[in-house]
């Protein structure tokens, strides 16, 4: 239940992402901001990186707020840029077309009908469906499909593209997008989950066999210890799959990765950057993933029934997340920024985007935002 202060902050931080974003409509007409800023600026750049779906996710959510012709010129920009990159296929040869074309292509169909924005986004899942190993019964991340260093190789985040996949059996009644995305996830749910409900980064499968081989990160502390963006990821992506398959399972797997996350996050609700560290670790936050956990968390609570007594759970660790992200974690009064969020981190492993504003930080800021203030009809 939301009270009138909490209302209040929700419009406040709407308002405040809002004008963000329109300020920046010159900037991000046809380029996008790089995927982590620098001293929380964002740099204008080509439309090439796997984040570049967020820039449009954020236009068509600042449109459901409050619709602007200036807004609605600058998304069909960028939507004749994203049909280029895929006429082209600039640098496609990954997973994260879902990451790219739900928040742009499927986000315009939903919200306006727009036919080509449909087959835009069923192009995308054609191009997705090629790495899909049909005896590993997986979709590989990265690289090459003949790489011995990446093949079989299936990662968390992958649960948020598989949406791209469904939508499109749906709008065309082809069952081979479905029947794809539905063996990967159940495959996530298999071995990329462990025991105690943390998840593995990724995980490699045999492409030959189908049997499963072992568990890798890339981007956590440890091969065994727990990322926190991709539990976010897990939350999420589980809820969605149940929303799609209404496989019972999928939202307890669901429910057992996000008790697992609630019970690893400090007192202020936003967690540090990998799972295993101590609630008083000196170790970064990360802002992105406690954004895309906490849209995940809503989505969860809105599949749970009235009666299951965690969907109130949910609902309030995602507010309280979203409280906290709003009185200590943004970029207001930080002059020359343009991002919303600051303390994402990108790959702590790397040093890249470490304690900066993220594209999809601010972009699942802001959808946890407006879902929780008003109706919103999914993109993903």
């Amino acid at each position: 239940m939301i009270n009138k202060m909490t209302r209040e902050l929700l419009k406040d931080e709407l308002d405040f992402a809002y004008e963000r974003i329109f300020e920046s409509l010159d900037e991000f007409e046809v380029l996008v901001p790089s995927a982590v800023s620098t001293d929380y600026h964002y740099a204008a750049v080509e439309n090439r990186d796997w984040t570049d779906g967020f820039w449009t996710g954020m236009l068509h959510l600042a449109n459901e707020y409050r619709n602007s012709a200036k807004i609605q010129m600058v998304i069909s920009k960028q939507l004749t840029v994203f049909q280029k990159r895929l006429d082209h296929e600039i640098v496609l040869n990954h997973h994260d077309l879902g990451f790219l074309y739900s928040p742009s292509a499927v986000a315009e169909y939903r919200t306006n009908f727009d036919q080509d924005a449909k087959q835009m986004a069923i192009q995308a899942a054609e191009v997705l469906m090629r790495r899909y190993q049909p005896q590993a019964k997986i979709i590989q991340a990265w690289g090459e499909l003949s790489d011995p260093d990446q093949q079989g190789r299936m990662i968390i985040d992958c649960n948020m593209n598989l949406p791209l996949l469904f939508f499109s059996s749906q709008v065309t009644g082809n069952l081979a997008y479905y029947q794809a995305a539905k063996n990967h996830l159940k495959r996530a749910q298999k071995f990329l989950v462990r025991h105690d409900g943390s998840t593995y980064h990724t995980f490699y499968m045999d492409t030959k066999t189908g049997a499963p081989r072992f568990g890798r990160t890339a981007q956590g502390y440890s091969d065994e210890s727990c990322w926190a963006r991709g539990q976010s990821w897990a939350i999420y992506g589980f809820a969605l799959g149940y929303r799609y398959l209404k496989d019972a399972s999928l939202l307890e797997t669901a429910k057992v990765v996000a008790d697992y996350f609630i019970s690893k996050c400090p007192a202020d609700f936003v967690c540090y950057w990998d799972l295993s560290f101590g609630t008083d670790s000196s170790e970064e936050r990360d802002t992105s993933a406690a954004a895309v956990a906490a849209s995940g968390l809503l989505e969860l609570a809105q599949q749970l029934p009235v009666t299951d007594p965690k969907k109130s759970q949910y609902e309030n660790f995602a507010l309280e997340i979203i409280r906290s992200l709003a009185q200590n974690y943004t970029t207001r009064g930080i002059a020359g920024s343009n991002g919303i969020l600051t303390q994402g981190v990108y790959s702590k492993p790397e040093n890249n985007g470490v304690d900066e504003c993220t594209t999809w930080g601010d972009y699942f800021y802001f959808e946890a935002l407006l879902r929780s203030y008003q109706s919103w009809l999914s993109y993903w």
